[in-house]
């Protein structure tokens, strides 16, 4: 068990390092923030003062080793737009979007878990058509499409619900449910074919020949089992829920990771893109490695 924990630990290990590399080189391609900083009648030797100041004259690996040094003690510098310390504007950020992600997960397992029962129950009839037409909508139309669209109907023509911002529980509802229904979608359709192979064997076969009612059956026996693979999904989809949400923060004004990731590369903020990006890299690394050890206590065979 050891050598298997000390083998996926590695594995992360390599994958944040490999991840850093990428976020550093890919930020740097953005071009230099002094253009975005400085007024647009602003000199040479203005833009190659800053540049100076800023360090981003210095030879790429040197500022790679310095930003990974920093990176590894917490420290990655002041954002370069508005000189506050980078992890302040990432803190106060991340929790915004943990909510936001926490709310849009739950939309996610209070609607998609009974919708794919219900569609394996009731195979080929109109509930599990209407299912999967709500999968197939989901997996289909973009986000940021969805949340205009809601924004349309209930903020502007019926004046249900908030737009933009995040001051009530009101505010929640639609970004949480334009998210949701993104990652329902595939809840939906992995429910329902767990469900299916489920109510196809000998237990359950067995379980009704013993005369236990079929919503016993189907809620306790068959679903239990068929939530394995599910649980596992909905695991992995949080951290790429926490991180995909920028087209959906950006339309609903959400002040939150996905925002500031955009108004980063706006800005050509380098520090506060970086910071962003491994944050989200490191939640998700750091999920996969929890779910990679739990297979590993759960079953011996997958430790050898």
């Amino acid at each position: 068990m050891i050598a298997f924990i000390g083998k996926r630990l590695a594995q992360a290990l390599i994958t944040m390092i490999a991840v850093t590399i990428a976020v550093f080189l890919l930020s740097h391609s953005t071009g230099n923030p002094a253009d975005v900083i400085l007024p647009i009648e602003a000199g040479g030797e203005e833009r190659a003062a800053l540049t100076d100041r800023l360090g981003l004259n210095k030879p790429l690996p040197e500022q790679y080793w310095i930003f990974i040094t920093n990176a590894i003690q917490g420290d990655f510098e002041r954002s370069i737009r508005t000189r506050a310390p980078v992890m302040e504007l990432v803190g106060d950020r991340f929790w915004n979007s943990i909510k936001l992600t926490t709310a849009a997960m739950g939309f996610t397992i209070l609607v998609s878990l009974p919708l794919g029962v219900v569609a394996a129950v009731k195979r080929g009839r109109w509930a599990d058509k209407g299912a999967m037409t709500f999968a197939t909508l989901g997996q289909s139309l973009p986000p940021f499409f969805t949340g205009v669209l809601s924004i349309l109907v209930f903020a502007v023509w019926l004046q249900l619900l908030p737009a933009q911002g995040a001051d009530s529980w009101k505010h929640y509802i639609l970004p949480a449910v334009t998210m949701g229904w993104f990652t329902g979608a595939g809840v939906t359709r992995l429910m329902r074919s767990g469900m299916l192979g489920v109510l196809d064997s000998e237990y359950i076969k067995l379980a009704r020949a013993k005369g236990t009612s079929e919503t016993r059956v189907i809620w306790k026996h068959a679903m239990r089992n068929a939530l394995i693979p599910v649980v596992t999904f909905i695991g992995l989809m949080y951290g790429i829920l926490l991180a995909a949400a920028v087209s959906t923060e950006v339309v609903f004004g959400w002040p939150g990771m996905g925002r500031l990731a955009f108004e980063a590369v706006s800005w050509r903020d380098f520090p506060l893109l970086q910071a962003v990006v491994l944050v989200w890299s490191l939640v998700i690394i750091g999920i996969n490695l929890l779910i990679d050890l739990s297979y590993g206590i759960l079953d011996p065979r997958i430790r050898r």
